[in-house]
């Protein structure tokens, strides 16, 4: 296979979509997935060494959302967790200060996308002062232009974690178009972009993905995601299930190869099999979560700090501070 030959050499940056799409087809009980996961392994141990991370978010609000998201517990047509409302400027910063007890790297604030931007700027400035000297700070919000980039800046944010997802515009009501702006918008007001291949369900193509990997290798993304959709019950694409622990594997061992993130590359929802193929980066989440139905993830779904850092000690990633 040339593109397999390509992986090799290390001309990842040559590979076509469809030549991506042809390794996304790799059989995964074949001799070739575990070739893959063998060379997405090396190349995360040359370019991150044992260091490992991992990242915090808080999720501000639980309250339906118009952008309707047909995987997301949050749209508002089918609006499935178990309560509504915002947290307080108080309640985020004693949460952020609980966080702090524990070692993490990156820390993240997500919204649904209509949630006020310029409420977000206030609570950035409020929380900036209690992150570590250095530690990074990322807004995962909805849609914004190059005023509000430059604004989420000056308060204090370093990052935004945005992307187009797969099917934009017909499993969400965003147009393609806006996701694009607002990449433009991060890219030019200096912020570092967090991207993720996401939310992979059953019935996306090779294709597919494989024209958003290529989109991120040339947005020259440090810190890189592959994420399969969770089922969550009540939402409209519940029945169409979820895909398994290998093939979300062969995934990231893709992504990563391609995409070749210079810091780190995560998987989500954390598994241990994709570990295996280089992922040195998970995530702690508290409050409410797009996959969950719960609006406490942390008494849920979502991972601790202290279960994510013993995931990632098991695979010999230790945090930079160690």
């Amino acid at each position: 296979m040339e593109a397999f030959e390509k992986l090799i050499h290390g001309q990842a940056d040559t590979l076509t979509v469809d030549e991506i799409a042809e390794l996304l087809g790799t059989d995964t009980r074949s001799d070739a997935f575990y070739e893959l996961v063998r060379l997405s392994n090396r190349q995360s141990r040359s370019r991150f060494g044992d260091h490992g991370y991992v990242f915090a978010q808080i999720g501000i609000n639980a309250q339906p959302c118009p952008v309707n998201c047909k995987f997301c517990s949050m749209g508002a047509g089918h609006y499935v967790l178990d309560m509504q409302g915002a947290k307080s400027v108080e309640t985020i910063c004693e949460e952020v200060r609980l966080l702090e007890r524990d070692y993490f790297d990156d820390f993240f604030l997500m919204t649904t996308a209509n949630y006020p931007q310029e409420q977000m700027v206030e609570i950035g400035r409020a929380v900036k002062p209690l992150l570590r000297s250095g530690q990074r700070f990322v807004a995962n919000i909805g849609d914004f232009d190059l005023d509000m980039a430059l604004r989420l800046k000056e308060a204090g944010f370093t990052g935004a974690y945005h992307i187009n997802r797969l099917r934009e515009g017909t499993d969400t009501l965003v147009k393609p178009e806006q996701r694009e702006a607002t990449l433009r918008a991060i890219n030019e007001a200096g912020l570092e972009l967090y991207y993720c291949i996401e939310p992979i369900g059953p019935e996306h193509s090779y294709r597919e993905l494989a024209v958003e990997i290529a989109r991120a290798r040339d947005l020259h993304i440090a810190v890189m995601a592959a994420m399969r959709r969770t089922p969550v019950p009540g939402t409209p694409l519940y029945s169409l299930g979820q895909i398994s622990a290998p093939e979300l594997t062969k995934i990231v061992a893709v992504t990563n190869l391609v995409v070749r993130p210079s810091r780190a590359m995560n998987v989500h929802e954390p598994t241990q099999a994709a570990l295996l193929a280089g992922v040195n980066q998970l995530y702690a989440e508290v409050g409410a979560n797009p996959r969950d139905t719960d609006s406490h993830t942390e008494q849920s779904r979502g991972f601790n700090i202290q279960a994510a850092w013993q995931m990632l000690a098991e695979f010999g990633y230790q945090p930079l501070s160690s």
